[in-house]
């Protein structure tokens, strides 16, 4: 990075940024290497040790914590190390921003729910490595890969896994799982694996381990069309579900016509290829809600990049992991909610550096509200799959750096408020004690809140009675100049939603205005028994302030 010359009156001092897996940095701005961790019932880390970091990190004065961490499930605020800390993280202005988890595309997988958190899914970049697998029958199949090796424009014998199995037992080979295949059989040819269970490039390490001379990974049905460059070990390239279709049925007709022709292929040099479409899509292992703890509080509550991100690497180890892997590189390709996160956390940076007042509360509510949900063909972001993709994989939407650093309004939060929001819950005082930093807590008898009140940047109303309107509401303070906001809504289907005010007048900056949402399940409409979605606008021409909403009827 170039030097910038300092100008006059020199700039806010840059936020000091630190991953939690990390060592501490050593001088500010500058973000230390981060590593994932996962807690210690999935075999990672203490929360004892993890609280141990955020205390570390508030006595140095940090102004945001990436935290590329998480379980397998949303576990009680009270009993989560991760939820505990960064409440304490918050209380003291520091910006938290974690995972939402890699359990996708599983509904109501999404971890760190917890409403003083960020939470990030992940989703796709218009860049890509393509690798062709060529077949005997002259069809071209565009994969992914970032294979060191490729197969010169021969055709190699193709064979599929399964058909390689050691044993009668074909499932544990057809995923190319440790010690499955039969390297007479493997030897000297191109393997098809199906993806699953172990790793990506672990499945090209058993081939290469078995005497094969590349491997073509397909999708299985829920991973859908999201394809990952690898690094992988021998000549290799990751395919589509569809795609894997039409490999595994020129496999079974060449089976058929055994006598006649043998099944072949290659695999060609992956290259890089810039402003692909369409992008950003949603990746299939991005955990996905509702909130299984909370339902009023929708998570993610943002997605952004995290599918084959160029990022710098140890060079202590390989960059597959795997023990028999001796290649060692500065950079690597890495995919994971632990690459979007600290991508989300580098914008809180920059947020921070131009409004360093702003609290937590108010960064999320700008990146949220700022956030797109089209692609870059201007249609609605897709799952990994193509279907289109919901708020419970992406939150408010992919995110949108520069539009985030003039929102327009905010939806502000307070400690207090996320302290009621536990009293709501229906935790005791003890356990209230835990966050609130005292010996004694005691929640308002008379409470003037309810969960769906919490004042966050995205309205969800998980169970409303048919017939009956549900009243949320909702404080946006103004942090851009004078002027009026009207209010447009997009209603879920078979749900009517009516905003009151529909207009805001702002005479300065800091003003705040309330405003509530009437939602009704109409009598005879559609949403069943499922979520519908929508969205709420406030707009004065210049700003365009974004919500979305969520019902279940």
């Amino acid at each position: 990075m170039a030097t910038v010359p300092t100008l006059s009156p020199p700039p806010p001092a840059a936020p000091y940024l630190v991953p939690l897996s990390s060592a501490m940095p050593t001088a500010p701005p500058k973000v230390a290497p981060r590593r994932s961790c996962r807690r210690l019932q999935d075999g990672g880390c203490y929360d004892a040790d993890i609280l141990a970091a955020f205390d570390a990190a508030i006595y140095d004065g940090v102004d945001i914590l990436s935290a590329s961490l998480g379980g397998d499930r949303a576990g009680d605020y009270f009993t989560d190390g991760i939820a505990i800390g960064a409440f304490h993280a918050v209380r003291h202005g520091v910006t938290v921003v974690c995972s939402a988890g890699n359990s996708g595309p599983t509904a109501s997988s999404v971890t760190n729910v917890a409403p003083w958190i960020i939470t990030v899914g992940a989703s796709t970049i218009d860049r890509e490595f393509p690798s062709v697998a060529v077949l005997g029958d002259h069809e071209h199949i565009k994969g992914q890969s970032l294979s060191a090796t490729f197969l010169k424009n021969n055709q190699y014998p193709l064979i599929d896994s399964a058909d390689a199995s050691k044993t009668t037992n074909k499932s544990d080979a057809q995923i190319c799982l440790p010690n499955s295949l039969d390297s007479k059989k493997v030897k000297g040819k191109i393997v098809v694996c199906l993806r699953g269970q172990n790793g990506r490039v672990e499945k090209g390490s058993v081939v290469h381990q078995a005497g094969g001379i590349g491997m073509i990974l397909a999708n299985n049905e829920a991973s859908g069309d999201e394809v990952i460059s690898d690094a992988h070990v021998l000549p290799a390239t990751h395919i589509t579900y569809a795609d894997g279709l039409k490999v595994y049925a020129y496999l079974k007709i060449n089976a058929y016509l055994n006598s006649t022709r043998k099944a072949t292929g290659y695999i060609t040099h992956p290259k890089t290829v810039l402003n692909t479409k369409p992008a950003p899509f949603m990746a299939a292992f991005s955990s996905q809600g509702p909130n299984s703890l909370n339902p009023e509080i929708l998570k993610p509550d943002i997605t952004a990049p995290g599918v084959s991100i160029l990022a710098s690497y140890t060079e202590a180890a390989a960059p597959s992991t795997l023990d028999t892997d001796t290649r060692r590189s500065a950079f690597a390709i890495e995919s994971g909610t632990s690459m979007s996160c600290p991508h989300v956390a580098g914008i809180v940076g920059l947020l921070k550096t131009l409004h360093p007042n702003w609290s937590p509360a108010a960064i999320r509510s700008a990146i949220m509200t700022s956030a797109r949900t089209r692609d870059n063909m201007r249609e609605p972001m897709n799952d990994a799959s193509f279907a289109k993709a919901t708020p419970f994989s992406y939150g408010a939407g992919h995110v949108r750096p520069n539009r985030a650093m003039d929102p327009g309004l905010v939806y502000d939060a307070t400690t207090e408020d996320y302290l009621a929001f536990l009293c709501d819950n229906g935790y005791n005082s003890s356990q209230m004690a835990s966050f609130a930093g005292s010996k004694h807590y005691a929640c308002p008898t008379r409470r003037s809140t309810r969960l769906v009140n919490m004042n966050y940047p995205s309205i969800t109303v998980p169970r409303l009675a048919r017939g009956h309107a549900r009243v949320v509401r909702r404080v946006v303070k103004n942090v851009g100049g004078p002027g009026t906001y009207k209010a447009y809504v997009r209603a879920p289907v078979g749900v009517s939603v009516k905003v009151v005010p529909e207009e805001l007048v702002f005479k300065r900056v800091g003003e705040e205005k309330e405003f509530r949402v009437f939602v009704e399940a109409k009598n005879g409409g559609g949403g069943g028994a499922g979520y519908v979605f929508g969205g709420l606008l406030w707009t004065d021409g210049v700003h365009y302030v974004r919500s979305p909403i969520v019902v279940r009827a």
